[in-house]
């Protein structure tokens, strides 16, 4: 962890101007393209499972949790976490994680959905989805495609399209 003065709590409305700016600078403009924001688009992140993380009052780093559909039952869509550059390597991001898979436990939600490094977030205790089992609703590098299970056995469940609870 690090030894910065860092606090992590949930995403406020006051945040949404500098994680957007921190996203930009991350990501670049081709994440509009991604799959994963495509999901999420037009629908809004669950703000008790948003997490944002400052050091004083400049935010370093945020991760996002969205409400979706599973094969037709509810699920959950993690993304993007992201950590401002400068601040990378001191274990923000799985702080971050942490909070976010936690606050999900916490909420009774069954299933987190990822696109994203598979070896960062298997520590977390992400596995790749069976191929055709779920659909995104763009191309995905399959072993980017990471569930993890807060109820035992419920990705075996679900099978069909992924899609945006609005």
């Amino acid at each position: 962890m690090t030894s910065l003065p860092l606090t992590i709590r949930q995403e406020l409305p006051g945040d949404a101007a500098a994680i957007e700016r921190l996203h930009e600078r991350a990501f670049g403009p081709g994440r509009f393209a991604r799959t994963a924001f495509r999901l999420r688009e037009g629908a809004p992140p669950d703000p008790a499972l948003s997490f944002a993380s400052h050091v004083g009052t400049f935010l370093v780093g945020a991760v996002r949790v969205t409400p979706i559909l599973a094969g037709g039952a509810p699920a959950l869509m993690l993304g993007p976490l992201t950590v401002d550059p400068a601040f990378e390597g001191r274990g923000i991001g799985a702080a971050l994680m942490n909070a976010a898979i936690e606050a999900a436990r916490e909420h009774g939600h069954e299933l987190i959905l990822l696109v994203g490094d598979a070896p960062y977030y298997a520590r977390f205790g992400f596995k790749p989805v069976r191929p055709g089992q779920l659909a995104l609703p763009g191309p995905a590098d399959p072993g980017r495609f990471l569930a993890l299970e807060l109820s035992a056995g419920v990705l075996a469940q679900r099978s069909g399209a992924v899609t945006a609870l609005r």
